[in-house]
């Protein structure tokens, strides 16, 4: 809320005062309606016997029923009009010290006692008040006393000294005014304290939950009773239990209650290790003592995932230094090649030509598990293109019938001219070529045995590829294993081929995966489109 000083020199914002300014003056109009009513109450009920209206009955009648009157006026005003706050507040102090100074004047003058109602009016005026309006209620009233003062003295004859007390009493009047007032400030600036400190508060709060909710690990809040009082998403996962807060510990975990009261009698942090029933999975539990406000807090990590982070930092470092080795090893293994080649030249004897024979296969077979290695290496060098799927399929298929001419034949394409995949072009070419070799290595070999189609899953935002042939399919047992490294049911192969994919898909974030034989094995590529 913008403040700025206004006229009478408070506080207020741009379009007006805050609305506990309006709430105060509420109070204010009800005070006034309560004495306003008992005035006038006492006059129905006690008559002439009163004290009060001793100097002139009629006109403390008058005025009792007057100021009621223009009492429940206010009242109602105050309700529909929610404008021009200090002319409110002008007109409802300077009715009141008027009709107060005409109540004193009809009851004797400043010995009633009705001057105090002034002290009253003044310093509620300067709670509700605002600014210098404050010294002016307090000059107003002063200037009613001593003027209904002086009509007495004129009028009555009344003793000179009197004046005296009228003005003892005025200095009362601004004093009340001007301390008033600065209560008032005080009260206004811590409210508005307040105010800001409950709004960054709940923000505070917000981000905090955003925080809790959002965090990897799981968090329990904790009373000393043992109730879960808060608890984020990721603490339901790791626990297996959906449950509204203020359940029992033991609800969400059996081992957590049980080392929960001895956590408490340390007042120490301590850690230990469960297992999740059911799941089976190991979490470490990890207590911080309670606060201030008595709630202790629990963190759970999921010890699975830090094995696996663990495991693909070694895979990683493992990585790095296959590449390493297998760089190195393609040097000696040209030279064992070339050799072998000038061997086979030779005019040897047909064991000398089986064993060099031998000596060249594997050293082909070396040669490529060391280029798929090394590519496997490069997985992390992208350079992400939008490619219109069905032509770089097309293309992809000519230049593989360049070495393989049966493709031409075999292979089948369905192709959706809408679908676009967002990939690496040297990468999908590899995955491609991996997948289609095994298409060709284990297909019937007749027309149309391997079918490419290419979808547009504009529904989902996904493009998908599916490679199909009629071979045999993968045997159910074999599903789990087929994109593991070095694995494969063919002699001659490495096993890094559907390795290599994989890691190659994930790497442009597209999933690669195997489904239901039909009849042979179909693999499905699914990435970003457009």
């Amino acid at each position: 809320m913008n403040e700025n000083a206004d006229t009478t020199g408070g506080l207020t914002s741009a379009s007006g005062p805050p609305e506990n300014f309006w709430r105060s003056l509420h109070y204010f109009n009800v005070y006034r309606l309560g004495v306003a009513t008992v005035f006038v109450c006492a006059i129905l009920i006690y008559g002439g016997s009163l004290s009060f209206g001793s100097q002139n009955p009629r006109l403390f009648v008058w005025v009792s029923e007057a100021y009621l009157l223009l009492a429940l006026l206010y009242f109602g005003a105050l309700q529909k009009l929610r404008r021009g706050f200090s002319l409110h507040l002008t007109l409802q102090v300077a009715t009141d010290i008027l009709a107060l100074t005409l109540l004193m004047y009809a009851s004797g003058g400043a010995k009633s006692g009705m001057a105090f109602m002034l002290l009253v009016v003044l310093a509620g005026a300067g709670l509700v008040g605002q600014g210098r309006l404050t010294l002016f209620f307090a000059a107003l009233a002063t200037l009613a006393v001593l003027l209904e003062q002086s009509y007495r003295v004129l009028t009555f004859g009344a003793d000179p000294e009197s004046f005296v007390r009228s003005g003892i009493t005025s200095i009362g009047f601004f004093a009340t005014a001007i301390t008033a007032r600065l209560l008032a400030r005080r009260v206004v600036a811590n409210e508005e304290l307040a105010r800001r400190r409950g709004v960054e508060l709940a923000d505070q709060l917000r981000i905090n939950q955003r925080v809790i909710r959002d965090m990897q690990d799981g968090v329990l809040v904790l009373d000393a009773e043992g109730l879960v009082r808060q608890h984020n998403p990721q603490a339901e996962k790791l626990l297996g239990a959906r449950l509204p807060s203020g359940s029992d510990l033991a609800a969400f975990s059996v081992a957590l209650a049980e080392c929960y009261p001895r956590w408490r009698l340390q007042s120490t942090e301590a850690a230990e290790f469960i297992r999740v029933p059911g799941s089976g999975s190991q979490l470490r539990a990890r207590f911080l003592p309670a606060g201030e406000w008595g709630n202790a807090l629990i963190y759970l990590e999921d010890m699975d995932r830090e094995l696996a982070q663990a495991q693909q930092l070694k895979l990683a470092a493992l990585g790095r230094l296959t590449a390493n080795m297998a760089h190195e090893i393609r040097n000696p293994l040209s030279a064992i090649s070339h050799a072998a080649e000038l061997l086979a030249e030779g005019d040897g004897d047909a064991t000398q030509q089986r064993l060099t024979r031998i000596i060249g296969d594997n050293s082909q077979r070396l040669n490529r598990m060391v280029g798929e290695v090394l590519a496997l290496g490069r997985r992390d060098q992208i350079r992400t293109e939008l490619l219109r799927l069905g032509t770089f399929v097309e293309t992809f298929v000519d230049e593989y019938a360049v070495n393989e001419p049966r493709v031409s034949v075999i292979v089948t394409l369905a192709i959706d001219e809408t679908a676009w995949l967002s990939f690496d072009r040297s990468h999908l070419n590899q995955v491609l070529w991996n997948l289609l070799g095994n298409a060709l290595r284990y297909c019937r070999g007749e027309p149309g045995s391997i079918r490419i189609e290419t979808r547009a899953a504009s529904s989902q935002d996904r493009t998908e590829l599916h490679i199909i042939d009629d071979g045999a399919g993968i045997e159910p047992k074999l599903l789990s294993q087929i994109f593991e490294p070095f694995f494969t049911t063919h002699g001659s192969g490495t096993g890094l081929g559907l390795y290599i994919a994989r890691e190659l898909c994930e790497a442009n974030g597209a999933q690669l995966e195997v489904r239901d034989n039909a009849p042979g094995a179909h693999f499905c590529l699914s990435g970003k489109g457009r």
